[in-house]
């Protein structure tokens, strides 16, 4: 299945309704080439002190290998950084909910 796609956008969108951080925001979730981005207001006021709507993760799918790609947005310097590899967008789906590191929901 070819991405970005409708069935694999929405599932992201639903895996994040069970998200550890910020559960009183609404992300959304963008087709872009090759994958997904998401993005929500700032509630931390961290990233953008206005609580604008700011990048909180990339999901990119590389077609020839069958890895899903994870980038987090260093808002400081206002690129992405490579975060890790997964084998499964629902592994993507719980490191982003999970967020351990508070690297995504800043």
């Amino acid at each position: 299945m070819p991405h970005p796609n409708e069935l694999d956008r929405n599932r992201i969108k639903r895996g994040l309704s069970a998200r550890k951080r910020y559960l009183y925001v609404s992300p959304s979730v963008r087709p872009v080439r090759g994958g997904y981005l998401i993005e929500s207001p700032c509630c931390s006021r961290n990233a953008d002190e206005n609580g604008a709507l700011i990048d909180v993760a990339l999901i990119l799918y590389d077609a020839v290998s069958g890895i899903w790609k994870l980038f987090r947005k260093n808002h400081a310097v206002g690129i992405w950084e490579f975060y890790s590899l997964y084998h499964r967008l629902a592994s993507v789906i719980d490191e982003l909910s999970a967020d351990p590191e508070r690297v995504f929901w800043q």
